[in-house]
């Protein structure tokens, strides 16, 4: 669930005092561990960290005027959730971290990106800490590069955005039309 918080501070100010305090330590965490090139602020209504502009300004593919993201916390409705984009780009962070999981015995509940906790006692901070710091922005970049390509960021015309949302819907329509003048040729 998105947060209208405008501020990390006020995130977290926001949040019931158990779900603060463990997000605090993940991001503790993550502050400690990343790199230079990272910033931390509020990105998609969770605490983000990111690639900024001033490092990468052709920004995010999908929205140019956001920086690339790199990481994300947050207190979702049934539990919290880090989201690593290095796990998801990079197939040796994913596995780093399922083994990390694996060798201090702790069950790892992991989507493409995200490492879903109920409590801070769930997840394994070293090993989160360590795949961190395996990818540095540089790093995230270039993989985050290699994985969208190259022409990802090339503008289409707004006019060009209006005819293909609405292509759409008279090809539905146009389908029967089709079947028809098929039939009526044979």
């Amino acid at each position: 669930m998105q947060s209208k918080a405008t501020t990390v501070a006020a995130y977290l100010k926001s949040l019931p005092a158990d779900r603060r305090k463990a997000i605090e330590a993940v991001r503790a965490v993550v502050r400690k561990s990343v790199d230079k090139d990272i910033e931390e602020g509020m990105q998609y209504g969770m605490i983000g960290w990111y690639v900024p502009h001033r490092v990468f300004p052709a920004g995010y593919h999908c929205d140019p005027a956001q920086p690339v993201p790199y990481a994300a916390l947050a207190s979702q409705k049934n539990h919290m959730a880090l989201y690593l984009m290095c796990a998801y780009t990079e197939k040796p962070v994913e596995e780093f971290i399922r083994a990390g999981y694996a060798a201090a015995g702790k069950k790892l509940d992991m989507g493409k990106s995200c490492i879903r906790f109920r409590t801070l006692e769930e997840l394994d901070l070293d090993t989160i800490a360590e795949a961190i710091r395996m990818t540095p922005g540089a790093v995230h970049i270039r993989n985050y590069v290699r994985q969208v390509g190259e022409g990802a960021w090339k503008k289409r015309a707004p006019a060009a955005k209006k005819a293909a949302a609405t292509k759409k819907a008279p090809a539905a329509k146009a389908r029967p039309a089709k079947r028809k003048a098929a039939a009526r040729k044979k």
